[in-house]
């Protein structure tokens, strides 16, 4: 183990709270484009305003992130987790009274944002790969990021459910009380502070020289060296796809003539061939090139999308898939929604690990917080852009042309990503 507090806390229990956190963190962050129309219905709005909100949402989230990152490097996992958990809380139950753009923008922009970036997965992984032995980390990033998935099958149904049946107000309020619940796991991720233990080893388990380098020496380190670089920018098209997809995706469907148990059903088969996708992400991630896998995430998620949007236009033509009569619509969503969850987060084990193994795991929560701010750079734009060209065009399709074309881009970005450990003097993990 590399972190003495993880002699107290079995692995298989570090690795099960974590995964409980994720999903939990996730799923009801993940309901999200369900309560756009509600909520604009209810106060008059066009989706450009809802957009905003969500976006500032996803933007805030990315640049809290490596700050959250940094205080949980340097004083432990446990307080922030706590800190992000309330926060979020406070914004779901905050947004019932969201009467103006203002106040949405606080609860739903300012505050989850924030809760995110401190009660996330992305601090679960960098705890992860701090109590957790190296040959178990990729595995381990593989499952926190399939139990994130998995709150998104499981909370898509039951927002809609939820909104249909209790209305948006009460649904936010219950999953602000479930997203207490993490309060308690989050005990199991406890880190110790930066500093030195009893076997002249820091506290996350490098050697004691490596003690020296401080927080700007290591993003110096980080920022100099290109694979990271690469890395950081092929992020920002994960976000891009993602947000646009969780946020605008209902509303899509809506618009084509399809009901709102299809957008729901869709987002929840996105989770559950998630679960699927991030497990096969984190095994293949110790077996081939992180680099290539990567390429082949990002390439397969332009063609799936190519796909969905060939197919919409005979949304309405009935069809009969093993003497159940349906509509291409139905089938073209569900499949795209398989298709897509195979590739959802599969890109967060490789990430994560290429992160650890360049610069280990002493400023891991930081420097993986960083990618993150790109990724989520990358949201802001994507739910934003299909807002507000929506509103001008009255269409999604310009986003939806983008998308692919970033996907593709961000497959030839990863190329040239150099596996090994990043050279310089401060360099805290041996190339495996």
């Amino acid at each position: 183990m590399n972190n003495s507090a993880s002699r107290a806390v079995p692995a298989g229990l570090i690795i099960l709270c974590g995964c409980m956190i994720a999903t939990l963190g996730f799923g009801p962050r993940a309901t999200m484009g369900f309560f756009q129309q509600p909520i604009i219905s209810a106060n008059g709005w066009g989706r450009d305003v809802f957009s905003f909100a969500l976006a500032l949402q996803n933007l805030l989230w990315g640049v809290g992130q490596p700050f959250m990152g940094a205080i949980a490097d340097r004083y432990g996992t446990l307080k922030v987790l706590w800190v992000g958990i309330v926060l979020y809380a406070l914004g779901l139950a905050g947004m019932t009274y969201a009467t103006d753009q203002l106040t949405l923008n606080f609860t739903a922009g300012v505050l989850i944002g924030f809760g995110l970036a401190g009660s996330s997965f992305n601090l679960v992984l960098a705890a992860f790969s701090k109590l957790l032995p190296p040959e178990k980390r990729a595995m381990a990033f593989g499952m926190g990021t399939a139990a994130g998935s998995f709150g998104q099958f499981l909370f898509s149904p039951l927002g809609v459910g939820l909104i249909r049946d209790y209305g948006w107000q009460m649904s936010l309020l219950i999953f602000a009380g479930i997203t207490l619940l993490m309060i308690p796991l989050a005990v199991a991720l406890a880190t110790r502070p930066q500093g030195k233990t009893g076997d002249g080893k820091t506290a996350d388990g490098a050697p004691g020289a490596a003690q020296n380098q401080s927080v700007m020496q290591a993003l110096s380190q980080a920022f100099g060296h290109r694979s990271y670089v690469l890395l950081v920018l092929g992020f920002f098209t994960c976000g891009f796809q993602l947000a646009f997809i969780t946020v605008h995706l209902p509303s899509y469907f809506k618009d084509v003539g399809l009901p709102p148990e299809v957008g729901g059903w869709t987002l929840a088969l996105v989770g559950v061939f998630n679960i699927i996708g991030s497990l096969s992400a984190g095994w293949l991630s110790n077996r081939m090139p992180k680099r290539w896998l990567l390429a082949v995430i990002y390439a397969a998620r332009s063609f799936v999308t190519i796909g969905l949007l060939i197919s919409i236009p005979y949304a309405g033509v009935p069809v009969t898939i093993l003497g159940i009569k349906t509509t291409m619509g139905v089938v073209a969503a569900l499949t795209f929604g398989a298709s897509t969850g195979l590739l959802w987060l599969s890109t967060v084990p490789p990430t994560a690990a290429l992160v650890s193994l360049m610069f280990g795991p002493r400023y891991m929560a930081m420097l993986y917080g960083f990618a993150f701010f790109s990724h989520q750079v990358g949201g802001f734009l994507g739910v934003w852009l299909g807002g507000i060209l929506f509103e001008k065009s009255g269409s999604y399709d310009i986003v939806w042309y983008l998308s692919i074309a970033l996907g593709f881009a961000s497959a030839i970005i990863n190329l040239p990503i150099i596996e090994r450990a990043a050279p310089g003097r401060w360099q805290i993990q041996p190339a495996t």
